[in-house]
This record gives structure tokens, sequence and C-alpha cells, in this order.
């Protein structure tokens, strides 16, 4: 798809800033290629992200941008560049979006191609048994597609690099594959390689004259097989990256029930404006930003708020679009919609986030950008030096040749996809999975482990935590007649009352004359007697019941501790308090001292009161507590912490940490969370048991210690090979033998990650 400036003809100027959706990089050193490439051009300051795939330019003086010469400077690069497209109004449609190339199905389809056409020619090359009369020839044609059309995005990549003067992964597989592919022509050709009977010879050390019989077409085809085969499975990471914001996205409703001249109608969200009035059933999703106009009930905003107790809400009170009503039934005039909800705003949080994380260049990359052009030296050396002691053309081109083969990429390739293939399946097995390599890196220099509450520390759920009866009222009885009065509501407090009574086995009776004041409590008659249960308050303006001495502390200490108390009576006189919290997970406790003994500080980041976050703390043992924080607040506080000099590690699991496991150098969402904390994280615990985070970062911390030992022996075969090649005493055919081998050496070196254990 090639860039076109904005449809009129003419070039638009703005002053606002300006984003480019990019195509066609295919390494972090080509996002920064772009990024100097827009840098030059004046009163322009870009930041080129190789994650998201965008460049975010502003002007860095007075004058304004001009989009039609920004995708310019782009495409000189070598690239292309898009607008994306402009933003859907209020009551709009989204246009049809455009036809684009599907990068991982067009490999899937390249490593599919060229594995089929692969296989028989190594079989053929290195099996004598198999090679009959011209199977050469065979090979030559099974051959000939991988090394053009299935290496073709590393020749490309490798000529606009050259075209650059820069030098990269692709290149070293694009000379090594041409190399590979165009000596087996020439000894086709124009050598004795294509006489009827010829067979590959295996001499470890001899003549390089010997050269010009051999063909190593199987190392310009595996090379190439193998090399795609990573880069589809990182093509494929990366269609995941807009994942958080389409999660986001999902979360809100996708229609609602519009009120006009009394009846309700059906309406799709998108063709919501503000001044509409909704109709909000218990149980229904809040359609938008609004304010409630009739009714009162409890919403559920712990997804966006972290707060786990619901919110009381009744007429005059604000609501956000995408939480949850939980109670009764509510009228709400839209105030916000589209692009100005808080829902949006959020998104925008993720995405900045994310495009304000440096992009982790792989390990490969960094050290093929020296290597690269080191080799292709070395090779030219080894062939102008044959020519200058008098030797033929094909000795030194095979000397030249087996010096470009032995440093040929396979293992280099291999490195970071078996290792990454090998633990993330063992992490799989555990209930961890790791999204990519850029992963690991951030696990080795993390420092500091941020923790949400809510639902990670603790379970999320409401559970009855405090029962207390005056004196001469047994507790059982106080839980029945709380249980039977609230069984009417679908409060969560209440529903945590009835579960407590079930299952302590107390049960309850039947209740009559069931009624709910919204927001203060419930009353009901049980056994003949008036029963009401509620905040201490109302009972005190309403019923005038005030709380005895004994009961006073115990309320006060609860209410400190974050613990929401409902006070029951009946006869006319309070019986007792009932507690209701979210309860801390029996393995939260044992997960932090796993994580001090990995040397890592935890932190509590909740949007909880300070009460409940320094009770949970206590609980577990954290001393750093930062409570009553915002989703744009713990993305802030994550940045403080970053610029404190700590490497932060962020725990969450519901779509207020979104932001904040974006913008952290290591994300780890919990497995029962939502869609956008998992989408916005790195590492992601299935099972949502916390013990399973300091694991998490063991096994990445193991597996990239195996990438570097790999690393280290695909390079540490062409450092000693390579001397041998440019002397003329290796032969060609032994020198993929070689690559070959150390291919079986780092897959066999990432095996090992399968005896990973977790901590006892």
């Amino acid at each position: 798809m090639s860039a076109e400036a904005p449809a009129g003809g003419g070039s638009v100027s703005t002053a606002a800033p300006i984003e480019l959706e990019i195509e066609g990089m295919t390494c972090a050193s080509c996002a920064t290629r772009i990024e100097r490439k827009l840098n030059k051009l004046p009163g322009v300051e870009a930041s080129v992200n190789y994650a998201t795939e965008k460049a975010h330019v502003r002007a860095a003086g007075s004058e304004a941008l001009d989009p039609a010469e920004l995708i310019a400077a782009v495409e000189a690069a070598g690239y292309r560049a898009t607008l994306p497209p402009p933003p859907v109004p209020a009551g709009g449609r989204a246009p049809a979006p455009a036809p684009e190339r599907d990068e991982v199905r067009e490999l899937r389809r390249r490593v599919l191609v060229s594995t089929a056409l692969t296989v028989p020619v190594l079989l053929m090359s290195m099996i004598p048994a198999l090679q009959f009369t011209n199977w050469q020839w065979l090979a030559l044609t099974l051959a000939a597609p991988v090394a053009v059309w299935g290496a073709y995005p590393f020749h490309r990549a490798a000529a606009i690099n050259a075209r650059h003067g820069a030098a990269t992964m692709d290149t070293l597989i694009s000379v090594g594959v041409a190399a590979a592919f165009g000596w087996s022509l020439y000894a086709l050709f124009f050598g004795d390689a294509g006489m009827p009977g010829m067979r590959m010879t295996l001499t470890l050390f001899g003549s390089p004259e010997a050269g010009a019989s051999e063909i190593y077409l199987e190392v310009a085809a595996a090379v190439t097989v193998f090399v795609l085969a990573g880069r589809y499975a990182e093509a494929r990471a990366k269609q995941e990256s807009g994942a958080a914001l389409r999660a986001l996205l999902e979360l809100g409703a996708k229609d609602a029930s519009l009120l006009r001249d009394g009846r309700e109608t059906r309406v799709p969200v998108d063709s919501l404006v503000p001044g509409d009035h909704v109709v909000v059933r218990p149980g229904e999703t809040i359609p938008s930003d609004g304010l409630v106009v009739d009714g009162a009930s409890a919403v559920d905003a712990s997804m966006l708020t972290g707060e786990s107790v619901p919110v009381e809400v009744a007429a005059g009170s604000r609501v956000v679009g995408a939480t949850v009503n939980v109670g009764g039934r509510l009228v709400v005039e839209i105030t916000r919609v589209g692009a100005d909800t808080e829902l949006a705003r959020l998104g925008r949080l993720v995405e900045e986030a994310q495009t304000g994380k440096a992009p982790v260049q792989r390990l490969a990359d960094r050290v093929s950008a020296v290597f690269v052009p080191v080799v292709i030296g070395l090779s030219i050396v080894a062939f102008a030096g044959w020519l200058l002691t008098g030797a033929s053309l094909e000795v030194a081109f095979t000397a030249a040749v087996a010096t470009l083969i032995i440093a040929c990429p396979c293992a280099l390739g291999l490195a970071t996809p078996t290792a990454l293939l090998v633990g993330t399946g063992r992490g799989s097995q555990l209930g961890i999975l790791i999204r990519g390599p850029q992963v690991l890196e951030q696990t080795r220099r993390i420092d500091t482990v941020v923790l949400d509450k809510t639902g990670t520390v603790t379970t999320g759920r409401m559970r009855v935590a405090l029962v207390q009866a005056v004196e001469g009222c047994p507790e059982p009885e106080l839980l029945r007649y709380a249980a039977a009065v609230e069984d009417g509501s679908e409060h969560p407090v209440a529903r945590a009352i009835v579960a407590a009574a079930t299952e302590g086995g107390a049960g309850h009776p039947a209740a009559e004359q069931f009624a709910a004041h919204a927001g203060l409590g419930v009353q009901a008659v049980v056994d003949g007697r008036l029963v009401v249960a509620g905040k201490p308050g109302w009972l005190a303006a309403e019923w005038s019941l005030e709380l005895p001495a004994s009961l006073v502390a115990a309320s006060d200490e609860a209410e400190a501790r974050g613990i929401t108390t409902v006070v029951v009576a009946w006869d006319g006189e309070v019986r007792g308090l009932i507690g209701v919290a979210d309860t801390v997970k029996p393995t939260s406790a044992e997960a932090v001292a796993r994580l001090r003994r990995l040397g890592l500080r935890p932190v509590l980041l909740t949007g909880d009161h300070e009460g409940a976050a320094r009770a949970v703390a206590a609980d577990v043992g954290i001393d750093d507590v930062r409570a009553g924080v915002t989703p744009a607040g713990k993305l802030e506080a994550i940045r403080e912490l970053q610029a404190g000099g700590h490497v932060v590690a962020m725990v969450g699991d519901g779509v207020n940490d979104s932001a904040a496991l974006a913008a952290s150098d290591l994300g780890i969402a919990m497995g029962g969370g939502t869609d956008a904390a998992i989408a916005a994280s790195d590492l992601t615990v299935v099972s949502g048991d916390l013990r399973l985070v300091p694991d998490a970062i063991r096994l990445a911390r193991r597996t990239l210690g195996t990438i570097k030992g790999n690393l280290f022996w695909a390079f540490a075969y062409n450092v000693a090979a390579i001397p041998v090649a440019m002397l003329g005493l290796l032969n060609p055919l032994v020198a993929g033998a070689a690559m070959a081998f150390s291919s079986v050496f780092v897959v066999t070196n990432s095996l090992r990650l399968r005896g990973f254990r977790p901590e006892a």
C-alpha cells in the first residue's frame, strides 16, 4: 500500500502533532533510521516506535507540519507511511477498512512452501544413497524458489540497508543465502557439479580446488527456512500489539435503551449524543458517561477504578461508561460520547504508554551490526589475498564463499526463537505466558515490583470479615437474620452476607415486606419481626437506633481497616454488626516473601482508600503503600518510580491497570483479569496465583541466560572456523556442516529449559 497525500490534492499543514503509521520495518534499527530521517527535517521532532509501528511527529517551533513532506521523508528512507483514518464523529459510522497486506499470513505461506521444498533438498544433499543420477538439478529446481522467493524479505531489507550504509541481521542472512546459492549456480553451470553421477563429498580439510564440484543448495534453503520461521513467530507477536486498545473498546456497551417521549428503543451506542436519556437496568453496562436523573443503585466501577466496593449513585450522581449497574433501575442523561469519554481517555493513556516505551533491540541485531560488516570484509580479504598469491579465480572464490557460509547466521537466527519457544512452552505448562523476546531483558534489570490490590493481592470478591453481636445475641442468629433481610437485595455487600450464612450452614428464614433504601440499607419482616440492616448513620437518623458502646470501637476499627460495616437490628434494638471486605489471597504473603528473596522491593498501588490498603499491606508484608490512586495516577506513579532510577514491574488485573502495565518496564497480568490488562502486559499468570509471579520472573531470567549462551556459542564457532576458511583449508560443505552443528547445539541447549521447576 503506497502512501498518499491527504485527499484534496494539496498538502495540509497543521500545528498539531501528527501520527504516521509505518510499514516495512523489520528490526529496531529500521525505526532508528526513520527517526533520524524525520528529525533531519527543519522544525521536526519525531519518535518512531518499532513495536507499535507508528511515528509520533511534532513541531519543534512555531512552523506547521506538512504531512506530505513527512510521508515523503519516510518513503525516501525506504519504508511506507500513511496517515491514520480520521476519528468517527458522534453518531457516525466508521468507514470500511482499506485492504491491507497481511504480514502474518504472507510469512506463514512463505514458511510452509519453503519448508516443503527444502526437506527433499536436505535429504538428498546429506544422504548419499538418495543421490541418484542428475539429482543435483532436481535440488536446484526445488531450492531456487526458496533462495529467491522465500528469502525475498531478507534480500529486500538488505538492499534498503545497503542503500543507507547500514548492516543488520537481514544483511547477513541475505549475503549468506546469496553466496551459497550463487556458488551452487557457478559450480553447476561452469564447474563439474552439473555432470551426471555427481556426488557430495565430506572432506573435512582439503584443497580449495575441490570446491568447484560442490554445491550448497541445502545451506541456502535451510538458512532461509530457519530464519523465516523465527520471523513468522515475531510477526504473530507484533500483530497483538494493538490488542490492549481493542480490548478496552470492547468493554463498552454495544447498544443502549434510549428513552424518548416515554418510550424505550434499543439503539447502537455510536448513535447517542449528549443530552439523550438512556435506561440502565440491573446487570447492564452503562453505555457512556452521564448524569443520573432518576433512580438509585450501586455501580460496580472496579474495572476502571480498582475500588472493590460498588459506588452508590442517585439522582445527580455522575456515572462512567463501561461500568456495570448492579442495583436498581437508572435513567442516565448522556454528557460525553465517543472520544470524550473516560474509557476513550484511558485508551489514549494506554496508547501513549506503549508509544513511550523504548523498543528493545534484539540481541542478535545488536551484535550483527558489528559482526556482519566484519565477516563481509574478511570474505573480501580472503578473495583478494588468494588472487594476490597467484591462485585461480575458483580458488579465491571458494575461500571467500567458505568464509561467508561458516558465518551464515543459522545458529544466530535460532538462538533467540528456540530458547523462547522452549521457555514459553515450559511457562505455558506452569500457567505463565511470555509475550516475546523483548520481555526477557527487562526481567534481568527490574528492582521494584508494583502490585495492584484488588484481584491481584486480594480475591476481588466481597466476603464477610467480621461478625460481632451484642451480649445475649448469638452470632449465628445475627447472621441468619441479616441474611434473611439482605436476601432481597442484589447489592454485592448483601450477596456476601447471604453467602456467608449459606456457607456456614446457618441458612436463613424467608422474609416478607422487603424494602430497599438505595445507598442506605434494607428492611423486611422476618419470623414476625421487623428487621433492619444498613449504615450506622441511617439506623440512627431513620430508626433512632444508636450503636451500643460495645460495638462502637469495633465499628471504628473495622472502618479504619477498610471494612464496610452493616448494622443489624430487630425489635427496636441493635443486635450486632457485620463487616464485609475484599479478602487477601492465601498465597499473597508467601508470594511477596519470594519477591523479596529475588532482590525486589514490593509496592502496593490501589484505587481503594488508605485504611483498606494499609490493612492488606500489613497482612502480606508490604511497607510501601500508595492508596486512592486513579488509573491516570497509577500511570504517574510508575513514571515517578522510573524517574527515580528504578526499573519497575507492574502486576495487575483490571482495566484501570492497563496504562500502568503498558508503561512499566515489565507488565505482569493476572489471568483472571480483564482482556485489556492481559493485552497490555508482557507476562500473564493464567491461574491468578501470585506465587507464580516470582516463578515467571525466574523463568524469564533463565530463558534470557539461555539465549545469551546460545549467542555466545553461535559466534564462538565462527571465531574458530573463519580463519581456517580464509586460509582455504575448509571445504565450504564442511562449513555448512559446522553451521548445522552449531544449530544442533543451540537447540539442545535451549531444550534444557524444559527442566525448569517452580519454587516449592
